[in-house]
């Protein structure tokens, strides 16, 4: 069955449409919870925690289309609330190091990528690891598609630069 089609199915409160959504949408979920975390436990925990609120909560998302986006949303949401109530402070390059390995190039890009604000970090997370469309990022997080768009031209020129300054422009 095509995704767009279990959402619905999901929203309208069928049940093993939800668990289908929540299976198809798993690995994104936790990953991102992980780069948030950096504990595997904590990470699988939040993934429980993010179910059950999306399970009460489903039934008011309004487009099928973006319920993963709603579910990345959670997940975001609930993961900062976490590291606050554990009065941990999000380092500038967490967001990546799940998806960094000890490969010199990708060492390179998380170094760039640490130089970013965490707001930035997390819109080239969504667009880039994530391949949310802009659109979904604005909803996302409730700001214009413009800006959105204006925000990561701005990231990308900065990237751009450090990488030549350090001769290095093919990266970005």
């Amino acid at each position: 069955m095509e995704e767009l089609e279990i959402s619905k199915k999901a929203i309208k409160g069928d049940d093993d449409a939800f668990l289908e959504v929540m299976q198809l949408h798993k690995e994104s979920l936790l990953r991102a919870a992980l780069a948030f975390l950096k504990d595997e436990h904590a990470a699988i925990e939040a993934l429980q925690e993010v179910t059950y609120r999306a399970y009460k909560k489903i039934h008011t998302v309004k487009e099928a289309a973006y319920l993963k986006t709603w579910l990345t949303r959670i997940m975001i949401n609930y993961c900062q609330d976490q590291l606050k109530r554990n009065n941990r402070v999000i380092s500038d390059n967490q967001l990546y190091d799940v998806f960094v390995h000890q490969d010199q190039s990708l060492i390179e890009l998380k170094e760039a990528l640490g130089m970013l604000s965490n707001e930035d970090q997390q819109l080239i997370y969504l667009k880039y690891f994530q391949n949310t469309k802009i659109k979904e990022i604005a909803a996302m997080e409730k700001i214009p598609e413009g800006t959105v768009k204006s925000r990561l031209h701005k990231v990308l020129k900065t990237l751009r630069l450090y990488f030549k300054e350090k001769g290095e422009s093919d990266h970005v």
